[in-house]
């Protein structure tokens, strides 16, 4: 197994963490400084800044979690980080990212292969949001972000998407993003002088939030999980 690979599944780290302490020549593998391309087999001794690494079991977890306001989607070992707040007992990382201030659905995993495949936009893979603003929604609103906006500091407009007023509401209404720029959504509403009072995210691809509570999480059920590996394919 590659030493960043190996890294990622002992529970000390994240893959891309793990390549940052290589380049900084902070693993040590049997006495000899790592490099990207060294491997681990059973029995090596792995040093991380003179400590031996203790390496848990890994059992193969995806996770859907509701994210509360205020939790950072980060494994930074910082006040209110997502990893500490879920306390699964595998490693696990957030798939993208959900900013503070926003609610709902992240899927969490240690199957780190499969993280850039959901996240990054270039695959185009759904993911669902229910927006509260301050103000009733214009359909001309709903019709211009559908099209694709230019954001400030983006130097192409947003990719085409569906958006649709939420039934016996006026201020709320739902939108499927297959991009996912920074602060996004807020920053769309923000151009058309509209301040987001609630961002909820409800579905990742095929995976929904439903009734789970906010700050709790679930297993993946097998079908849920069959259907997301099949698609990433």
């Amino acid at each position: 197994m590659k030493i960043d690979k190996y890294l990622g599944q002992s529970g000390f780290t994240s893959r891309r963490k793990a390549n940052e302490l290589i380049d900084d020549k902070k693993v040590v593998v049997n006495g000899k400084i790592a490099t990207i391309s060294t491997t681990v087999k059973e029995g090596d001794i792995v040093l991380v800044d003179g400590k031996e690494l203790e390496v848990r079991d890994y059992v193969p977890t995806y996770i859907a979690y509701n994210k509360p306001k205020g939790i950072e989607c980060t494994s930074e070992k910082i006040a209110n980080n997502i990893i500490d707040a879920v306390g699964h007992p595998q490693n696990v990382y957030p798939v993208g990212r959900l900013d503070k201030e926003s609610e709902g659905l992240i899927l969490l995993t240690n199957h780190s292969e499969i993280i850039d495949k959901i996240a990054n936009s270039k695959y185009g893979h759904e993911k669902e949001y229910i927006v509260t603003l301050n103000f009733p929604v214009r359909k001309q609103f709903l019709k211009d972000i559908s099209e694709g906006v230019l954001l400030n500091g983006e130097k192409v407009k947003t990719k085409p998407c569906t958006v649709s007023l939420e039934p016996n509401a006026k201020r709320i209404f739902r939108i499927v993003l297959t991009q996912g720029l920074n602060r996004q959504i807020r920053r769309m509403c923000t151009m058309f002088d509209y301040q987001v009072i609630k961002l909820q995210r409800v579905r990742v691809m095929n995976i929904k939030l439903e009734k789970l509570k906010v700050g709790e999480w679930r297993d993946l059920t097998e079908n849920e999980l069959e259907d997301l590996l099949n698609s990433l394919e």
